[in-house]
This record gives C-alpha cells, sequence and structure tokens, in this order.
C-alpha cells in the first residue's frame, strides 16, 4: 500500500556545530510536526516501486544540501543534491527576524511580536515556495512540508 511520507527524519550533527535553546526548540518542533503530518513523495524512488514511507537524512557537504534517501528499514534508496546558494539569502533573513522574534518575546508588545512573526512567516513561506521549486521533478511535496524542511535547513546553517 501507497504511503509517501517521511517517516522519520534525522539531521547530521557533525553539519550542526552550535545552536541555543530557541534553535533546538524549533528543530523539535519542525521535526515533530513533519512527522505528524507530510507529504513527501520521491519520484525515482516511488517509480521503482518504493511506495513509502521513507526515512531522511539531512546535511550539508561542500556547499550542497544532501538528502539521504531511505526505505522503512534504513536501506538505501537515493540521494538528492540541492544547490543552497539560492538559500543564502532567506536562511540569513530568516536567522535575523528569528532573533529579533526571540528577543522581542522577552521585552516586547503584543503589537510589536506580532510584526516580527507576520515578517518571519512571509520569509519562511517564500523560501518554502523556494524550495518547492527546487524540488520540481525530484520530490512531490506539499507547502507545509517545504516550511518545516526550510526550518532544519535553517538549523543546519547554524555557525555561532
Amino acid at each position: 500500500m501507497s504511503d509517501p511520507r517521511i517517516s522519520h527524519i534525522e539531521l547530521d550533527d557533525a553539519t550542526i556545530l552550535w545552536r541555543n535553546a530557541d534553535i533546538e526548540q524549533e528543530r523539535r518542533i519542525a521535526i515533530f510536526d513533519l512527522i505528524e503530518d507530510n507529504v513527501f513523495k520521491p519520484v525515482r524512488a516511488f517509480e521503482s516501486g518504493h511506495e513509502g514511507p521513507y526515512r531522511l537524512k539531512l546535511s550539508v557537504r561542500d556547499g550542497r544540501l544532501s538528502l539521504d534517501l531511505g526505505d522503512e528499514e534504513g536501506q538505501a534508496l537515493e540521494t538528492m543534491v540541492l544547490g543552497l546558494a539560492r538559500f543564502r539569502r532567506p536562511v540569513r533573513e530568516y536567522f535575523a527576524v528569528c532573533e529579533s522574534y526571540y528577543q522581542a518575546i522577552r521585552k516586547a508588545s503584543a503589537q510589536e511580536i506580532e510584526t516580527i512573526d507576520m515578517a518571519r512567516r512571509g520569509i519562511h513561506d517564500a523560501a518554502a515556495e523556494l524550495l518547492l521549486e527546487r524540488l520540481d521533478g525530484k520530490v512531490e511535496t506539499d507547502h507545509p512540508t517545504a516550511r518545516r524542511l526550510f526550518t532544519l535547513i535553517c538549523v543546519l546553517h547554524i555557525r555561532g
């Protein structure tokens, strides 16, 4: 029976050099939400008879995002590689607005927090659309899944 979704996701800890409590919380929430509800259908693997669910490991190697895909038992299916050049600006903008958001939730007014959160969501949505573009023809997925994957891509870019 076809089950095109991610059942397990892992981030390459060697890629992540540093993260604070706020970022760790973002990572935990993104992974939890992603596992709970996602659409992820890798075209080549699916057409080869691997209809899910899938295990996914994300890492950054040589400036590229590596998506190592396996079946439910962990058997390697394929590795997809995406250039990250087009994500540099959205990642940088997302970090900047998140830092403002984390500071605001500690001392700003509700209106200021809402304004910053709207900016954060806007950057997040635009980056998810970019990820959907980059995955086109490789993976069929939806916007909420792409948003959560973008959050995890950001976590992989933390340098301290």
